[in-house]
């Protein structure tokens, strides 16, 4: 079998050996249900408890502001319903921006249909939020602006001390969705006034089907899923524990690991995207090129489309994707390339490449040799590059 070159990082990553270790005695040995009263059981609740102060700690925020959940999108779906619902008495009104990733935007569209007034934000041809026209969108009626920290489409960075000031300033929650940025990037929840911030496990070497909430001191949203006390009464459900003591783990080796493994991708996604652009014609970068996530590329290729591109990827064991993993089948051109003004043939031809720190130059040297024959085959069938060919 050939080597597979997995370049799909953003969608999810591989869980670490350690982190599967960590998790294996809390499936048969450690079985317990930590609500329970005896010491079987309360073991697992310290299991808990634990992973939950790893979290804190690389947050810079109190052990008692974590709360565990199925992922990220129910994190995200959480804060925006139930901050609704808790803050009803002053208003219904909440802002967030045109490139959220989809657990926000139908989130969003699901609180439309039932009287909440939404304010979609502009982003600019690099996604990055316009903070002239956030701050205009706050009424008396805001009760939340919710801002992505970083992209999962083109990985551009938001302003989000920026951000954080605006909302503290006219006294509106700030909620952040994180799943991209939470072990990628520093984050201080307080430095950067965050209110509330939902990421996930899956994300960063950690397994799938376990998130998190931050919820601040004082905000006063209460629990979404109804049935038990877990979580402090906000988050109901028996807890899973080997994800949750998984994610602890994935968590400390990525804080660990950060330092040298960002700088490691960074130089693996400056190599991929400095050839792409040399040497593969009417192409362009999406995403601000300095505020960007370390490990990821975004491109647009002229004349070909993105889904054929990836097929073809794909039999020479190169795993990518065009955009986010929650809209694949889609054959809509992802409303992330087209807020920052792509046109839709253009934006049809994306193609989203995400690293990690295992990937090597050689596998990146394969893959831009590969995609400069592909989309080279690619053209050559399109009517449209032929048409533009003559013209010129």
């Amino acid at each position: 079998m050939e080597k597979k070159i997995y370049l799909d990082n953003a969608a999810t990553t591989k869980t670490r050996p350690e982190v599967v270790e960590a998790m294996l005695p809390f499936f048969a040995d450690f079985y317990g249900n930590p609500s329970s009263v005896y010491e079987f059981a309360t073991q697992n609740k310290k299991a808990i408890d634990d992973s939950r102060s790893i979290i804190a700690k690389a947050m810079g925020a109190d052990i008692s502001e974590i709360y565990f959940t199925g992922s990220g999108t129910e994190a995200d779906n959480w804060a925006l319903k139930a901050t609704v619902d808790a803050y009803a008495s002053k208003g219904n009104h909440i802002i967030t921006s045109k490139i959220e990733h989809h657990a926000i935007l139908h989130t969003c569209e699901y609180l439309q249909k039932h009287g909440v007034e939404v304010t979609y934000v502009d982003v600019d041809e690099n996604g990055i939020i316009k903070l002239d026209q956030l701050e205009k969108a706050i009424r008396p009626t805001t009760v939340l602006i919710s801002v992505m920290f970083a992209n999962n489409e083109i990985g551009t960075i938001q302003p989000m001390k920026e951000i954080g000031a605006i909302a503290k300033k006219h006294n509106v929650l700030f909620h952040t969705d994180a799943v991209q940025a939470f072990g990628q990037l520093d984050i201080n929840v307080n430095d950067l006034n965050i209110d509330m911030m939902s990421a996930s496990a899956h994300k960063l070497n950690g397994p799938k089907g376990i998130g998190f909430l931050y919820i601040r001191k004082g905000v006063k949203i209460r629990s979404m899923i109804h049935g038990g006390g877990q979580e402090r009464q906000r988050r109901a459900g028996t807890e899973n524990v080997p994800s949750i003591v998984g994610y602890g783990k994935a968590v400390e080796i990525a804080m660990a690991t950060m330092k040298d493994r960002t700088e490691k991708e960074l130089k693996l996604r400056d190599r991929l995207m400095k050839r792409v652009l040399e040497e593969i014609p009417f192409v362009r970068v999406n995403g601000d090129k300095i505020r960007r996530l370390p490990n990821n590329a975004n491109f647009s290729f002229q004349f070909i489309e993105g889904e054929s591109l990836l097929i073809m990827l794909d039999m020479n064991h190169i795993c990518a994707s065009s955009g986010s993993a929650c809209t694949s089948g889609s054959l809509d051109p992802s409303h992330v390339l087209l807020a920052i003004g792509l046109p839709h043939e253009i934006a049809h031809g994306s193609l989203r490449l995400t690293v990690s720190d295992e990937i090597t130059e050689e596998d990146i040297d394969y893959t831009v040799d590969r995609i400069k024959e592909i989309v080279d085959k690619l053209r050559k069938m399109s009517p449209l590059y032929e048409d533009f060919m003559k013209k010129k």
